[in-house]
């Protein structure tokens, strides 16, 4: 018989959901953090955006998917109750299994991209902006995409 240590409140069908809105709340701070003028990392993410900073880019890109990424949290959120069921535990369970795909094909497209030297599909890209992507975002897009998958399964279980 398996038991889960004292004092914990985080069971297995919870954890993937909680996981999932930990780093959607990370992502959401890290782009909100640039929107205020933060620079730290933003070059290597945005390139040439990060030092024009066009008003476009700092309200869609920056506040609008710090945004998406606190809506995203909030899914993580409801998907990590514990045995979420009714009509709107089959949306949420969907946008979950949503958001997961569209995080792992980012991820792991763009991944494949530059793993495969395709160059030729933008100039303007850094060596320092590419060696980033592969080492620290794609990774990070793929472990999110994890987490909102599992979250998504396992919110199916009580």
């Amino acid at each position: 018989m398996r038991r889960e240590p004292e004092g914990t409140d985080a069971e297995p069908s919870t954890l993937w959901g909680r996981l999932a809105c930990g780093w959607a709340a990370a992502f959401a701070g890290l782009h909100f953090y640039w929107a205020v003028g933060g620079e730290v990392g933003l070059s290597v993410s945005a390139g040439p955006l990060a030092a024009e900073r066009p008003l476009w880019f700092v309200v869609a890109g920056l506040w609008g998917v710090g945004v998406l990424c606190l809506l995203g949290a909030l899914l993580a959120r409801r998907l990590a109750r514990s045995g979420p069921r009714g009509v709107p535990a089959l949306p949420a369970r969907w946008l979950g299994w949503g958001v997961s795909a569209l995080l792992l094909a980012r991820g792991i497209g763009i991944e494949v991209l530059l793993l495969a030297g395709t160059t030729h599909l933008d100039t303007s890209v850094s060596v320092e902006q590419r060696t980033w992507t592969l080492v620290l975002w794609n990774p990070w897009f793929i472990a999110g995409g994890v987490a909102f998958g599992l979250a998504a399964l396992r919110s199916r279980r009580p």
